[in-house]
């Protein structure tokens, strides 16, 4: 069996490696087998930097005794860097969110996010070989 590829949002990493989310475990365990290979770009690790020095995140790390440079460490390992993907043929209502449908679909992977703005794109993401969902099922 190969490895399936996958796009990860910045809610699902917090999910993840922040607030054991139980929902992202198959997730976890996926990436931890090697099953599924997290691809990033260097803007996605520098949002996840910015969103856990942000004071919600801060106390939310001190609540599980977590350090935002262990959570940069976890991306750093199981994420495999990517070069910024060219833009899709496909424009999110959300900016943001944008780097992480370009990538997808630059690779034709799986693109996990709880965006609705993200989410309410399945079908033209379909098209272009993308599947949107929250969770890996």
């Amino acid at each position: 069996m190969t490895a399936s590829k996958v796009v990860i949002d910045t809610n699902i990493v917090l999910d993840s490696f922040v607030f054991n989310d139980p929902a992202t475990a198959p997730l976890l365990a996926g990436l931890e087998s090697g099953t599924l290979h997290w691809l990033a770009t260097q803007p996605m690790r520098d949002e996840l930097e910015r969103v856990l020095a942000y004071p919600k995140i801060v106390k939310r790390l001190a609540h599980h005794q977590l350090e935002a440079d262990l959570v940069l460490a976890q991306f750093d390992t199981l994420a495999q860097l990517q070069p910024v993907a060219g833009k899709a043929p496909v424009t999110c209502k959300d900016p943001d969110d944008q780097k992480f449908i370009d990538l997808a679909v630059a690779h034709k992977t799986l693109l996990l996010s709880k965006d609705q703005a993200v989410l309410c794109m399945g079908k033209r993401l379909l098209a272009l070989a993308v599947t949107a969902q929250a969770a890996i099922k």
